[in-house]
């Protein structure tokens, strides 16, 4: 008592700088608290909403993620980003300190990349300091997180053009050159073109989204774990919405990872009325350097100036794989029934599978 009384007296009188101020130097220099410091630094940190979009993707990557789910909306001033993954996961004693600073679960590991250095358990401190509101909507250890963010444009801007979409395309030396503004839309498919061998990326509505992560689900679940299943967090995150059964059912686990909808939009998902998205990667408009005119680069077919793969032969390598995958997969408990991602790219041609255990 007499500590918290101690505590309201040098406040009354000093109002906070004593908590910011470690040292008085004089002459009106001081020296800032590390807490000070670091929220300053925060709030430097992050200058839009781009800023947040970016520093969400790479904490995504960071964790390992192979697809990144980023559902934007916006109404009035307010800025609305889920963004759901695939990745490590938070486990649920840390989701309410993962937005502290300096928290970090890269203790041996820093990204240095294009858009500066990530891994110093300052990203998500940075957008929480920056936000209206940031949290983890859902998440646990090993089942990838689903994280959201919402800002008010009045205090944090971004692009006006939000619409555009960027224009690669190489210039005569073979360099990469990218023409747009650097709205979220550029730097969503900066990032997915970057890490393209890596990860896909996927952008749109909440409502797309979801209906992506429903085709992801029950392109990964088996259909045993899906009609079996009686608790849903049991579930990767980026799966739970191929266990609904009906519209609400859909809308319920939807709102449970970020993505509040309606019903009826959920009955449209659930119809087929509403398509999954194609990765960002697959759906990159490149400049033809003779016309002058964008065209779509279609990821499994070849990359823009490699490769290039005819669709049949595409098609029966893919089969081909398919067979040699489903006798690993009896040997191991995986599910069998699952489609090879194949990326064809200048670097090489690689499949991945995504692996589902059978429940």
């Amino acid at each position: 008592m007499a500590d918290r009384s101690l505590t309201s007296f040098i406040e009354e009188v000093s109002g906070d700088s004593h908590l910011r101020v470690e040292d008085d130097l004089g002459d009106g220099f001081v020296r800032l608290r590390s807490a000070e410091a670091e929220r300053r630094q925060a709030r430097h940190d992050i200058r839009s909403t781009e800023d947040i979009v970016i520093e969400m993707l790479r904490n995504a990557r960071d964790a390992h993620a192979r697809s990144i789910f980023v559902a934007l909306s916006r109404e009035g001033t307010l800025r609305r980003i889920c963004m759901v993954d695939d990745g490590d996961g938070i486990p649920i004693p840390m989701q309410p300190r993962v937005f502290e600073p300096r928290v970090t679960s890269k203790l041996d590991t820093m990204h240095v990349d294009k858009w500066g250095v990530h891994g110093r358990g300052m990203a998500l401190f940075s957008i929480a300091e920056n936000a209206r509101s940031a949290c983890v909507v859902a998440s646990d250890k090993g089942k990838g997180a689903s994280l959201a963010v919402e800002t008010d444009l009045e205090e944090l801007p971004e692009k006006a053009d939000q619409s555009s979409m960027p224009v690669f395309g190489y210039d005569s030396e073979g360099e990469l050159q990218i023409r747009g503004p650097r709205n979220i839309n550029r730097l969503v498919c900066e990032f997915a073109y970057e890490h393209r061998s890596s990860l896909s990326v996927y952008c749109g509505s909440p409502t797309d989204i979801a209906a992506t992560l429903y085709d992801f689900g029950m392109a990964t679940v088996s259909s045993n774990a899906r009609a079996f299943a009686t608790d849903a967090s049991e579930f990767p995150v980026a799966k739970r919405l191929c266990l609904a059964i009906d519209p609400e059912s859909f809308a319920e686990l939807a709102a449970a990872i970020g993505l509040p909808m309606s019903q009826r939009s959920a009955r449209r998902i659930l119809d087929g009325s509403i398509r999954s998205l194609e990765s960002i990667a697959d759906s990159l408009v490149f400049e033809d350097e003779r016309t002058g005119h964008g065209k779509a680069s279609k990821r499994h077919g070849g990359d823009a100036r490699g490769l290039r793969i005819d669709g049949a032969d595409l098609t029966e390598f893919s089969t081909a794989l398919k067979t040699a995958f489903a006798d690993l997969a009896q040997r191991y408990y995986l599910e069998s029934d699952i489609e090879p991602d194949i990326r064809v790219s200048r670097e090489g041609i690689r499949v991945n599978f995504p692996v589902s255990k059978l429940l």
